[in-house]
């Protein structure tokens, strides 16, 4: 059975709740959107059902769609994947995209989107950060997007993966080898 996990952000303007299949945190994004949303050296995303998201003080929240290229021109590219704050205090509150919600994926992205678990449309990533539920540690750790990291960001210590782009399997594939997937 999946677990409810409960989150909020710092200012408490925002609260929230969603059932989790996969709630380990163990996938550390090192890329560039992840680190300046995020203030921090990346961040970490959880699995969890669109469905179930109950939000307390939604006025409070902002929505970013990361420029993934060509900052600031008329040929600005972003990305469709929306990044939910609170804009109040700032806090990253989870990940969604409203293409995740449909099925009709490129031959070429096919292979990517399977990985990162994105041609699920029932498929949100709350922020661990922003997570107060307690949530079970990782024996190892996946860390991604190595070819963007800048050379002051360390590693996780311990047992972990490491990946210049994505990982090979998506973050329902982990928590099932690993025997914590709750259907």
């Amino acid at each position: 059975m999946p677990q409810t996990l409960k989150g909020s952000c710092h200012c408490g303007a925002v609260s929230f709740s969603l059932q989790s299949s996969g709630a380990v945190p163990y996938q550390l994004c090192l890329c560039s959107i992840c680190r300046k949303v995020g203030g921090s050296g990346g961040s970490i995303n959880l699995g969890g059902i669109t469905n179930t998201l109950e939000v307390q003080g939604r006025e409070n929240i902002s929505v970013y769609n990361a420029v993934l290229g060509n900052r600031g021109k008329k040929n600005e590219k972003r990305a469709t994947s929306e990044r939910n704050f609170c804009k109040q205090c700032g806090s990253m509150l989870w990940l969604f995209s409203p293409e995740w919600r449909v099925y009709r994926l490129s031959v070429d992205s096919f292979s990517r989107a399977h990985h990162l678990g994105l041609n699920r449309p029932d498929l949100i990533h709350p922020f661990a950060s922003a997570i107060d539920t307690p949530l079970t540690p990782p024996e190892e750790m996946t860390v991604l997007m190595l070819d963007s990291t800048p050379d002051w960001v360390r590693l996780p210590e311990g047992k972990k993966k490491t990946f210049q782009h994505y990982p090979d399997e998506s973050i329902e594939d982990w928590h099932k080898r690993h025997g914590l997937w709750a259907e």
